[in-house]
């Protein structure tokens, strides 16, 4: 809208906006550096003192001012990978003023997760992230505590029980066979598969947790302009004293509006069921559930309408994104192992017997399949950083000495490559998962994509059938063929979950 308003504007009054930006960023550069230098310096003095009588982890040289945060561009993990080479499996790493703990090995992640896992399942207070999920009335994001308790009780037994994710297993079986009929309607010309893949996980998600797709696309908008926010430069996150300059950059505003937005959908969604009359629906959807909670008081804590929608608002985010991220990172990586494809197909044929399609009955008889999608999640971690921990008292990890408040972030993409622990770590190797109990519940600290202890992902299951339903499906039904003979690309995005750069885009031939 901006860019057509200007379109409309004498080149004059655009040269007098310009001006105007300039002087803005002047200002900004004259009051905000003297602010910057002071806060480094306190910082300096705060943690020089602290080493005086602490025995710190080791810590990057770093810049004045930006302290590492100059290192700390795309890829990420990887950079705090190769630092974790270099200093340990725990590194002290400066973010711009605020020092992060990062654990990069599987010892740090079990004292982190395991050991002192009450002590470190506290989150960092962010006043942008409270915005976006109704005052940290979520789960993933909010404080450690009393409601935090109640609610994670609410969404394993009641929403996300493996009760609960059997009874969608109808909606996940309809959209499994409208993505095979798109798929043979394409006649064997180009499609776009990632498209295809992120549409079907959409359309369970959302009825699975509202009871219909969203025409529009409108859910899937305020999504993407979700990840897009959570991936933009921050100044709270790295100067928390100089959070005001986000409303300078336009990111609160921008923030704002997102969070009245997305508010005003799950207004729509709550009062249409709600409204709903007897009959209406097919089953009971997530907010259904949370809203019959809500009026039986079943569970001895007052559920409010903002604690539906946070919850709602977790599932469908958290499962959305996250979830057809690793299936089409699984579906890259089969693409480009063909010998891995014909195995799993062979397993597909052996079990699917000919039949229009594979049910959720033959998951089970699916070894090879289950493999193919630890091992994929294991090179592909869809959020190779998990959420970062909080410390709420001093404690040792691995020897080292972590002051109370200390954030704390566990390299998930480090721990599942590191070759002490995995032979040919960069190799795809689906056969490492077959007679061996690793998995990815979190018991397992070598191989931990959706977290582990307290402040585990409560939804691994009902992502995990989803990816093994589509998956065994689109190798029962179809051969796929890339164009020419290019390999395909692999290459990350640098978003807020680690995505295939470009979509992956195919010829299918039905399978005889």
């Amino acid at each position: 809208m901006l860019h057509t308003q200007h379109k409309q504007r004498h080149t004059r009054g655009l040269s007098k906006n310009i001006d105007k930006m300039s002087f803005n960023l002047q200002v900004f550069v004259f009051y905000s550096l003297p602010i910057i230098f002071a806060l480094h310096v306190s910082k300096l003095y705060y943690f020089s003192s602290k080493k005086s009588h602490k025995n710190l982890p080791p810590s990057p040289p770093r810049l004045p001012l930006i302290g590492n945060l100059h290192q700390l561009g795309v890829g990420m993990h990887r950079v705090l990978q190769s630092m974790a080479k270099t200093y340990g499996p725990l590194v002290l790493v400066h973010f711009g003023s605020v020092p992060i703990i990062v654990a990069s090995s599987v010892d740090a992640a079990r004292e982190i997760m395991k050991t002192h896992d009450i002590t470190f399942a506290n989150r960092p207070y962010l006043s942008t992230i409270r915005k976006l999920t109704y005052d940290g009335t979520d789960i993933a994001f909010s404080k450690y505590g009393e409601q935090w308790r109640q609610l994670k009780s609410i969404a394993v037994l009641h929403v996300l029980s493996n009760k609960r994710v059997e009874s969608y297993r109808k909606v996940r079986e309809e959209e499994v066979a409208s993505m095979i009929k798109k798929i043979q309607g394409t006649n064997e010309s180009v499609f776009n598969l990632s498209e295809l893949v992120a549409t079907l996980t959409h359309n369970v998600i959302s009825r699975a947790a509202f009871g219909k797709i969203y025409e529009g696309m409108e859910l899937k908008h305020l999504l993407d302009r979700t990840l897009d926010v959570l991936g933009r430069f921050c100044f709270e996150t790295v100067f928390p004293s100089l959070a005001w300059m986000d409303r300078f950059t336009g990111l609160e505003r921008e923030i704002e509006k997102l969070a009245k937005d997305i508010d005003e959908f799950y207004d729509i969604v709550i009062d249409e069921h709600v409204n709903k009359k007897e009959g209406d629906a097919q089953g009971q959807d997530l907010v259904d559930i949370l809203l019959e909670i809500q009026k039986d008081n079943s569970t001895g804590f007052h559920l409010e309408k903002k604690n539906i929608k946070a919850l709602s608002l977790d599932v469908f985010n958290g499962g959305t994104d996250t979830t057809s991220t690793s299936l089409d990172w699984a579906i890259g990586e089969l693409l480009r192992n063909p010998r891995t494809m014909k195995k799993l197909q062979q397993e597909a044929h052996t079990v699917g017997q000919g039949r229009e399609m594979i049910t959720e009955d033959d998951l089970d008889n699916m070894p090879y399949l289950k493999a193919v999608l630890k091992e994929a999640l294991r090179l592909h971690v869809p959020a190779p950083l998990l959420v970062p921990r909080e410390s709420t008292k001093d404690v040792k990890l691995l020897g080292y000495d972590i002051p109370s408040g200390s954030q704390v972030m566990i390299n998930a993409w480090a721990i599942a490559r590191d070759p002490l622990i995995w032979e040919e770590p960069e190799e795809f190797r689906p056969e490492r998962f077959l007679n061996t109990a690793t998995d990815y519940k979190g018991f397992h600290f070598e191989f931990i994509p959706f977290g582990a202890g307290r402040r585990r992902c409560p939804g691994i299951s009902f992502a995990m059938i989803i990816n093994e339903i589509v998956l065994a499906n689109l190798v029962y039904k179809f051969e796929f063929s890339l164009l020419g003979n290019e390999p395909i690309d692999m290459t990350e995005s640098d978003s807020f979950t680690v995505r295939r750069k470009f979509p992956i885009l195919v010829k299918a031939t039905p399978r005889e």
